[in-house]
Order: structure tokens, then C-alpha cells, then sequence
């Protein structure tokens, strides 16, 4: 059964940028701990975050203390509006590593789910021959993220394309006037966990970055226009504060 968390405050992602069921059996080793039970839904409850690289491919990694991934936005039937929630790893990768504009703002990679509209055009990841209806299943995104103060007090948005330019993006950008991208690298859900493997070309750059771990509700803007895609709730950092405190490990 789907169901919405409750909001939660967003000054704990400001400060920063400007269950039980499905316990997991072994013990987390490197990257970033964190206290259990300290988020409203068990799902959301990050516990653990790391990323590690093996070769050419990154593995971004999150426990939680509940089933990760079993509680999806419930559909509002329209796109304006809608909710999208997500497993988040925000990076100080620059944006040019995956495609998007030098310093474009900060470099997050997102798994998502939003029943109400679909934005991996390339993929089919429910299987039925269509590309444009499987927004509910869980799919990876890169985004890059800034604060705007329209989305609200000490809030971030997926950062617009303003009409009428044409900044660089990435091979697989889903045609929305956003800086995302839409890469089709799927997430694995174990229990309490999420994992999705990703190849780089210059595997050096991840290997030489920092991250953190953050579950979050994002929600388009009922007017559709600037901006688009509002960070509405954080459920949980990992390191607290959004330190970037994780180190990639081999």
C-alpha cells in the first residue's frame, strides 16, 4: 500500500548548501553511518551510505532501517503538483563529469519514483512495451541542485533551463527544460537496501570525491513554470549536516 511521509524541515539541508522489517544481516563497513529511527517513516531512515568503485563502475549504496524502496508517492492523478520521492547521493563532482555545464550547481545522483509522468523516454522499465507510463517504478536520475528561495524558505530546486538557451547536457537528458538526466542505470532493491552500479569513463574523478547520503520528497510546481522541481521535504541526511563527509572507497 502506497502512503506519504510526513514533512519534515528543510533547514537541515541549508545548513549545508549555501522499522524494523527488512534488518539488515551485516554489519556496514565504510562510508557513512547513521543513527536509526531518527526518520518519520522506516523506509526513509538512512542507516548507512557508501560509495565504492571496482574497476570502471561506482556502486552508490543505501541502508535504511525499514524495507527501502516500499513506500512510492501516491498518484494525485495530475502532473502539476505531483510528488517525487527519492534515495539521494549529493556529490562534489562537478556536473561536467556526467555531461551537464561546468559549475552548474551541485551534483546529486537520485533514485526516484513519481507515478504521475515519466521521464526516462529511453527506457521501458515496467516491461510493456511502452516508454512513456512506468514513472513509478524506481529509475536513476543525475541532477544538478541550487537553492532558490521560490521554493520556499531555505529550500533547493532541480535547476531550470531558462527558454531559449541551450547549456550542455548529457547524451540521455530526458527533453525536460531541467538539468537532469535520465541514464538508465537501474537501482537493485535487497531488504534494506538500494544499490545501483554506474560506469564513468574517468573512473579517477568519482574515486577522488566526496558525497553524502539524503531521502527527500521533491514536488513539481502546481503553476508548471520557474521553478519547475522544488525540494519540498527532507527526510533524512545521513551525516546530519550535509557535509559531504563520505570518501569513495575501493
Amino acid at each position: 500500500m502506497k502512503s506519504s511521509p510526513s514533512s519534515l524541515p528543510l533547514a537541515l539541508l541549508l545548513a549545508a548548501l549555501t522499522g524494523a522489517a527488512g534488518a539488515h544481516g551485516t554489519s556496514h563497513t565504510g562510508g557513512i553511518a547513521a543513527e536509526r529511527g531518527t526518520a518519520a517513516v522506516a523506509s526513509f531512515d538512512i542507516v548507512h551510505a557508501r560509495v565504492s568503485v571496482n574497476g570502471k563502475l561506482a556502486t552508490f549504496h543505501m541502508a535504511v532501517s525499514g524495507k527501502a524502496g516500499a513506500v512510492r508517492p501516491t498518484p494525485s492523478g495530475k502532473l502539476a503538483g505531483s510528488s517525487v520521492f527519492s534515495y539521494v547521493w549529493p556529490t562534489s563532482l562537478d556536473p561536467s563529469v556526467v555531461g551537464f555545464e561546468p559549475k552548474a550547481g551541485i551534483l546529486a545522483f537520485a533514485v526516484t519514483s513519481h507515478p504521475d509522468f515519466d521521464d526516462t523516454p529511453l527506457f521501458d522499465e515496467n516491461g510493456d512495451g511502452k516508454t512513456d507510463n512506468d514513472g513509478d517504478v524506481w529509475h536513476s536520475h543525475w541532477v544538478v541542485l541550487q537553492p532558490d528561495a521560490a521554493c520556499g524558505k531555505d529550500a533547493l530546486k532541480v535547476v531550470d533551463i531558462p527558454e531559449g538557451t541551450r547549456p550542455r547536457l548529457p547524451k540521455t537528458w530526458p527533453g525536460l527544460p531541467l538539468l537532469i538526466d535520465s541514464p538508465g542505470w537501474a537501482p537493485v532493491f535487497r531488504g534494506d537496501t538500494v544499490e545501483v552500479r554506474v560506469p564513468f569513463d574517468d573512473i579517477g574523478a568519482i574515486e577522488a570525491s566526496a558525497f553524502d547520503g539524503v531521502t527527500a520528497a521533491l514536488r513539481v510546481n502546481a503553476s508548471m513554470h520557474n521553478p519547475l522541481l522544488c525540494v519540498a521535504d527532507v527526510f533524512k541526511v545521513a551525516s546530519g549536516d550535509l557535509s559531504l563527509p563520505g570518501k569513495v572507497e575501493r
